[in-house]
């Protein structure tokens, strides 16, 4: 796609960006690039930490004497229309004159409260927080149709990052078995010196793995499973992940290889022979399928880094002869292969997908309905007056494990994402997921929205 030619129709219109949660991480990240896209422009950030607002935005080149700090409705509405504003109370947001509003805070209860003000203003929605849009995304995608409004989710991110690979696949009629990504951190291991080391934080865990030398060449399952033995330590189902393959396939249908889906340790080469049906020699009991790997790779192998795939079929031998000697990945038998693309650049890519709203009136996909639920499930007996907290940088709540469902197994469930700050009303044992009547959800915005969306 020939985006500079895409956008040539924008006539002198710019994106008038405000984001909630900017300053660290993700939002931090696009703020650094805005200042770069000709067609955009910072309006607003908003934070109740005013100072640490001004410290990031003077650091990244705004001048002070450009950024107002605004507390109230009057304020906004008086500020210079080129100015940067502050907004230290979110609900002011829908009130200032953006066209684009970025949710980045993770909390759902903010999120869904702004986003549907927003959209019902005509302000267009993109969002980055996937917990809001792994329960409200349904609803969201509909109040934003029904206000001439788009609601997206953004290229930076996997998920909107696989939907349009999967979308390009399906334009070109290509049959899809499945899609997924990479776990966000790899497995490295050293085959001259055995040294394996996990590179997730500063940290980065590491140790001596003398056995993984004869499982590093793929023969068939039983060297996943050898593997996952060797490695099991650094084994884990990751809610951020889980989260991330419910809203594609709320999107596109797919629906969850397995409640904790795959996560084989698998290197590249090697996907197109690992992500396909158990009787063609794959792990896929089924297909129509989103999963999850652990990339596995040496220290002079370039990175997935977290990126995302499809496996297709191979549907014509001739043209697949002449693929396989281009260097595709396709699986030993000849009847799959896989297509990726390795990365997700966070914020440095945002950019397109508020140009694509924003200027062309493309988000992600309107007819997004509930395919599947994110369920908690007690990792070990949990008393009454338990309080469930969403914490840490995988977004987890202890003492539960994530699952993703298909939506007919889930209707007593309640979503993963809805359980912040809840407390247990009851006991739950060890194996079993917190459903609707074990907290009490009475007022909860998010799950107004949820509950109306399952009825789409």
């Amino acid at each position: 796609m020939d985006y500079t030619s895409l956008f040539k129709g924008a006539e002198g219109k710019k994106s008038r960006v405000g984001i909630i949660g900017a300053t660290r991480g993700y939002g931090y990240t696009l703020l650094a690039q805005i200042p770069k896209v000709e067609l955009m422009e910072l309006r607003l950030i908003s934070s109740r930490h005013t100072d640490e607002c001004m410290e990031v935005l003077t650091g990244l080149g705004y001048k002070e004497e450009n950024i107002v700090v605004c507390t109230d409705k009057d304020q906004v509405k008086n500020a210079p229309k080129d100015a940067v504003l502050i907004v230290t109370d979110y609900r002011l947001v829908p009130e200032c004159d953006i066209t684009a509003l970025v949710e980045c805070t993770g909390n759902t209860a903010v999120s869904s409260e702004v986003s549907v003000e927003a959209l019902k203003k005509g302000i267009n929605v993109y969002m980055v927080s996937k917990e809001t849009d792994s329960v409200c995304g349904t609803m969201l995608n509909q109040i934003a149709a029904e206000n001439n409004a788009v609601y997206s989710l953004v290229n930076g991110d996997q998920p909107r990052n696989l939907l349009d690979l999967y979308s390009w696949g399906r334009v070109l009629g290509l049959e899809i078995v499945a899609a997924g990504k990479a776990s966000e951190y790899d497995f490295v291991w050293d085959p001259d010196t055995n040294e394996f080391t996990y590179m997730e934080g500063t940290e980065k865990p590491h140790e001596n793995i003398p056995g993984m030398k004869e499982f590093w060449h793929y023969k068939d399952r039983e060297t996943l499973d050898e593997r996952r033995k060797l490695v099991e330590k650094y084994m884990a189902v990751i809610s951020a992940d889980l989260c991330e393959m419910n809203l594609v396939s709320n999107v596109t249908g797919l629906v969850p290889s397995a409640p904790r889906l795959n996560y084989p340790v698998a290197k590249i080469s090697e996907l197109a022979d690992i992500f396909i049906p158990e009787e063609d020699g794959g792990i896929l009991k089924k297909t129509g399928v989103v999963d999850v790997f652990c990339n596995l790779r040496s220290p002079d192998e370039a990175s997935f880094a977290g990126g995302e795939f499809i496996i297709i079929k191979c549907e014509n031998e001739t043209v697949w002869e002449l693929l396989i000697s281009k260097g595709h990945v396709v699986s030993r038998n000849g009847k799959y292969a896989c297509i990726y693309l390795p990365y997700h650049y966070m914020g440095l890519e945002t950019p397109i997908s508020i140009l694509l709203g924003d200027l062309v009136g493309i988000g992600t996909h309107p007819e997004c309905r509930q395919v599947s639920v994110m369920a908690g499930v007690a990792q070990e007996d949990l008393p009454k007056g338990t309080v469930l907290k969403v914490h840490g940088h995988h977004h987890s709540i202890d003492g539960l494990v994530p699952e993703l469902w298909e939506k007919k197994d889930a209707e007593e469930v309640a979503p993963f994402y809805l359980l912040n700050g809840t407390t247990l009303l009851k006991d739950v044992k060890k194996g079993q997921p917190i459903t609707k009547d074990v907290v009490d959800l009475t007022g909860s915005r998010p799950n107004e929205l949820y509950e109306q969306g399952l009825k789409l």
